[in-house]
């Protein structure tokens, strides 16, 4: 039986606690988030029935490689793919901010200035995926990374286009589990969490 998809957002920051768009910025995590990160790893293990994951990458931002220490994983590699989305102009901004010049700006449904689109997070997402699957054969898989970034991944799972990543929901530090039934992708569990 093939393994699972394991995805991994990093736990509380300041700028995610604010709603600041966070890509290229390597923000820390809040003693929150790495309460929550340690949780993350009991409820991790707890999810794989105890067995060790296969293989475990992880995004190069700080606050997802910490976050994997702290929920006791241990990474195989770090993937620059895993990175968050890049914002361009709207890094370190919230939405309310950029909405005074662009009304009705998200991530969504707008262009990011000098940034990415959805196309291209989508195809960061596929070639993710795809390792991914491939290392499924060997057990579980691990993905540690950030919100946006892995709400993508989860609508690319199922076959949605990236912009339909918008309608998940990825907290600080929660889990979402990717799997199949008889053969289709599924989803098995979104946002799961334990709270310290």
């Amino acid at each position: 039986m093939a393994g699972r998809v394991f995805l991994l957002r990093h736990g509380e920051t300041e700028w995610s606690l604010s709603g600041k768009h966070t890509g290229r910025t390597d923000v820390p995590l809040t003693e929150r988030g790495r309460d929550l990160a340690g949780s993350a790893g009991n409820l991790g293990v707890r999810l794989r029935g105890g067995t060790a994951p296969a293989l475990v990458l992880s995004s190069p931002r700080t606050r997802a490689l910490v976050t994997a220490e702290l929920a006791g994983l241990i990474v195989d590699r770090v993937d620059e793919r895993l990175a968050e989305w890049d914002y361009g102009d709207c890094e370190g901004r919230t939405t309310p901010e950029i909405r005074e010049t662009t009304p009705g700006w998200t991530v969504w449904t707008h262009p990011c200035p000098n940034g990415e689109d959805a196309a291209q997070v989508g195809a960061r997402a596929d070639a993710v995926l795809a390792e991914a699957q491939a290392a499924r054969a060997d057990g579980d898989v691990v993905l540690v990374g950030h919100g946006h970034f892995s709400r993508v991944l989860i609508a690319r799972w199922i076959g949605l286009p990236a912009t339909e990543g918008v309608r998940f929901t990825m907290d600080p530090a929660a889990w979402s589990v990717l799997g199949d039934e008889r053969g289709v992708p599924s989803l098995v569990h979104v946002n799961l969490r334990q709270v310290p």
